[in-house]
């Protein structure tokens, strides 16, 4: 048990504790536990709604109010043991808490038209918790979201150029800008601020060829995806609903660590 235990500590429970990043341990859990839930949520979802742009959108509100929250613990406003619930990847949980029963909710109440009241509620917290952020932090570094969504806005134009026709869409632009902001947020927060890189693989590249690399390996890497994705047979909901899943995957720490940097926590 003593082993067990050991192992438990020193793979999981310290990397939340003291801050120390993801090793190759937790992140395949983490990984296998992403892969379950989001098999599962889609074979409850398919069912119910159509998994379309709509659905996408309205989940955007809900994946800037877990950036936001995210920073809420990361600027001091949360102790021990409660701030450790708002760390990743349990944020995740708690935002899906949040957000799921809602959607089911309005789903039932609204049928087709859930996608109103479901963001709605989702944009209302998101506000409050921003609106918390502003009037407690001083904006120090205001130029990194802008920058960032810049760069992005114009490397997601130059994929969209050089993209074939099936690629022209714009949940795909969604995917690339949303990874491009997650690359540059990073770029700038280790070139320019002294951040560091939480992620294995991540850390792996830009200890090897520099934080420049990431932005440019995910560039590559989900034009492949996205090439895959948007030329395969597969039924337009799963595309979607997985274009959805990559949306999440990088649009959340994006926005964490711009918002992150820009309070200077």
């Amino acid at each position: 048990m003593e082993i067990l235990w050991n192992f438990i500590k020193e793979y999981y429970i310290d990397s939340v504790v003291y801050k120390e990043g993801y090793n190759p341990v937790n992140t395949l859990t983490w990984a296998l536990i992403l892969i379950l839930a989001v098999v599962l949520i889609y074979r409850y979802l398919e069912k119910r709604i159509k998994i379309d742009r709509k659905f996408v959108y309205a989940n955007i509100s809900y994946i800037i109010l877990g950036s936001s929250v995210r920073v809420v613990e990361d600027s001091g406003f949360l102790t021990p043991p409660l701030s450790y619930l708002f760390m990743s990847p349990l944020i995740y949980v708690i935002i899906f808490a949040i957000a799921f029963p809602t959607l089911v909710t309005s789903i039932r109440k609204f049928g087709d038209e859930y996608y109103k009241p479901y963001s709605a509620v989702g944009l209302a917290l998101s506000i409050s918790v921003l609106i918390l952020l502003f009037a407690n932090l001083q904006t120090v570094h205001w130029w990194v979201i802008p920058a960032g969504i810049a760069l992005s806005a114009a490397v997601s134009f130059a994929f969209f150029l050089i993209s074939p026709k099936a690629m022209k869409n714009d949940l795909s632009l969604l995917v690339m800008f949303s990874h491009m902001l997650d690359g540059f947020e990073t770029y700038f927060g280790i070139t320019y601020l002294g951040y560091w890189e939480l992620h294995v693989l991540p850390r792996f590249l830009i200890e090897k060829f520099g934080a420049i690399s990431l932005p440019v390996v995910k560039f590559f890497v989900f034009f492949a995806i996205l090439y895959l994705l948007d030329t395969s047979d597969e039924d337009e909901k799963l595309k979607n609903y997985i274009k959805f899943v990559l949306i999440v995957l990088g649009l959340a720490p994006g926005l964490r660590d711009g918002i992150r940097m820009m309070f200077a926590t």
